[in-house]
């Protein structure tokens, strides 16, 4: 083609508010009632083709787990071959193929989702993930959307990105995709982080083996058909349900592998790298390995901070989605002087959430995704409740017997090393430790050195001064750090995602640094008159 093409400048998109009344509310419910009748047949694809293997789990509603809304079809060992082989099939062509046509794919992809596909991937995520309206309009919609159009901007300023060149030379870089294929592997928490781990290295030129979580998997089916309708060739994106450690074993071992974008556990995240490290001398290349993992969030409370300001960051950074964030709060720290006036109003804002099934929009917090995440939070709380060393002061309530609810939980700690305000729970409890006033600067070292992990933090100060202590102080216990705000809610574009330590490689979702990782640079050098004498004018006599 001729001409230097700019995609349509990125703007995020608008949270709707499904406010009673609203168009938007109206759709979504009839939506809710649709998918909440019927069973989805989920099949694999493969080269473009659905693939049913007969062999075929139940996803259920996390609020109303005897209610099956899809079943899955589990891949074996010949569907699990087949998908690395159609991705190796795809990967010339597409990756040959011109920029401008590979984006326009995820450009349509996010102009369908912000329109006629909103209601149906909201829906899906609310019903199979247990989110609320708006937890579910800001992960499924929005968040795609943003990922998909302003990567498009991320992907046209990459390829701008250009060499200087002398006089009689044009230097130039290209931006190759991978030699391989990437293997995507996303959990069930956001819908937007499959789309995103999938469809970033694909929007590079890859080609992709995307194996989602089981308790996500209606959602991101959909995301797949989204994409299929956006014009995505066949081969590009292969989905791929069924036994992760299978898959992932010979996915693993393949010799075309040429990267690894993953969202999960710390554990399974360090035994791939191992696997892939006992592997290098089966692989054509050095694999990319992008990950985001676990995450032990704090809030560190000065002093001068605002009460009112620190009882919502809490509250909504620990429990909205129930705690099932890679971001959420889990772990305060108080002073004496604040805690006797903001307990009660702390206190207060919990107990009031409403829980239940999210299609009542006036509910809060919904369900833990599953009976394993369900047994694992209550152990936690179960033992606080036993403990002399902690006290639970509101919450604490559990009952799987229709859904997985366990209500918002807060407990206080007598030591900042409880085992609460350490290990990740990865649902709706808090634990506080309140420190004297006197010791703020050592509670900022207990805060750094409290977890391995380094994902989210957030300081609530007036006092400028201890702003700035706590930002240096706390230098690397954070990849996303706020400051008189929640720790979660980051925003693609503007608060790009990720940390360092044991919660990832700090790739950065939402921002070029991802893009640049599934992407290999050539630079051409020509030189338009070529030197034809082998000597150097230094040879020269005087």
């Amino acid at each position: 083609m001729n001409g230097i093409t700019r995609v349509p400048p990125p703007v995020n998109e608008p949270v709707l508010t499904y406010a009673p009344g609203s168009a938007e509310r109206a759709e979504l419910k009839a939506e809710l009632a649709a998918q909440a009748s019927q069973i989805v047949d989920v099949p694999l694809i493969i080269g473009g083709k659905e693939v049913r293997t007969g062999d075929t789990f139940d996803v259920v509603m996390p609020h109303d787990h005897g209610h099956v809304i899809a079943r899955a079809h589990r891949a074996g060992p010949m569907e699990i071959e087949a998908s690395v082989k159609a991705a190796d099939a795809a990967q010339r062509d597409w990756s040959m193929m011109p920029w401008e046509d590979r984006v326009a794919v995820f450009l349509k992809a996010a102009d369908l989702l912000a329109g006629p596909w909103r209601a149906k991937l909201n829906a899906a995520t609310m019903l199979g993930q247990s989110k609320n309206a708006f937890q579910a309009e800001i992960d499924a919609a929005c968040e795609i959307v943003d990922f998909y159009r302003i990567g498009a901007n991320f992907a046209e300023r990459i390829y701008a990105m250009q060499p200087m060149s002398d006089p009689g030379i044009w230097n130039r870089s290209e931006y190759r995709a991978l030699e391989g294929f990437v293997y995507a592997v996303s959990p069930f928490n956001f819908t937007a982080i499959g789309a995103n781990l999938a469809g970033t290295p694909a929007m590079m030129g890859n080609t992709v083996v995307w194996k989602p979580a089981h308790s996500g998997v209606l959602a991101n089916y959909y995301v797949m058909k989204l994409l299929e309708e956006a014009g995505l060739p066949a081969g590009v994106i292969n989905f791929l349900t069924g036994d992760p450690v299978a898959i992932t074993a010979h996915v693993l071992s393949q010799p075309t592998l040429a990267g690894v974008h993953f969202t999960g556990s710390t554990e399974v995240f360090n035994s791939f790298w191992k696997t892939i490290g006992e592997n290098m001398s089966t692989y054509r290349g050095y694999p990319r390995i992008v990950g985001e993992t676990g995450g032990k969030d704090f809030i560190v409370v000065h002093p001068s901070a605002d009460p009112a300001a620190v009882k919502t960051g809490i509250v909504r950074g620990a429990f909205e989605y129930q705690g099932q964030k890679c971001s959420a709060a889990s772990r305060a720290y108080i002073p004496e002087s604040m805690w006797a006036s903001l307990k009660g109003p702390l206190v207060e804002d919990t107990a009031s959430l409403t829980m239940g099934d999210p299609r009542d929009f006036s509910n809060f917090v919904n369900a833990v995704i599953d009976q394993k995440a369900f047994d694992k939070i209550k152990s936690y709380i179960d033992a606080a409740r036993a403990s002399d060393d902690a006290d639970i002061i509101v919450g604490g309530e559990c009952d799987d017997s229709k859904g997985w609810f366990i209500r918002p939980t807060i407990i206080v700690a007598k030591s900042p090393h409880y085992v609460t305000m350490c290990d990740e729970i990865f649902g709706p409890v808090m634990t506080i430790y309140v420190y004297p006033d006197a010791k703020w600067s050592e509670t900022l070292k207990i805060v750094d050195s409290t977890s391995p992990y380094a994902l989210t933090g957030a300081v609530f100060a007036r006092d400028r001064a201890a702003i700035r202590e706590a930002t240096d102080v706390l230098n690397n216990a954070a990849g996303n750090f706020y400051v008189n705000s929640k720790p979660t809610g980051a925003v693609v574009g503007q608060q790009p995602f990720g940390g360092a330590r044991a919660s990832g490689t700090n790739d950065k979702a939402g921002s070029m640094l991802n893009l640049l990782r599934w992407v290999s640079a050539r630079s051409i050098k020509e030189t338009f008159v070529s030197p034809t004498d082998i000597r150097y004018p230094f040879m020269d006599e005087a």
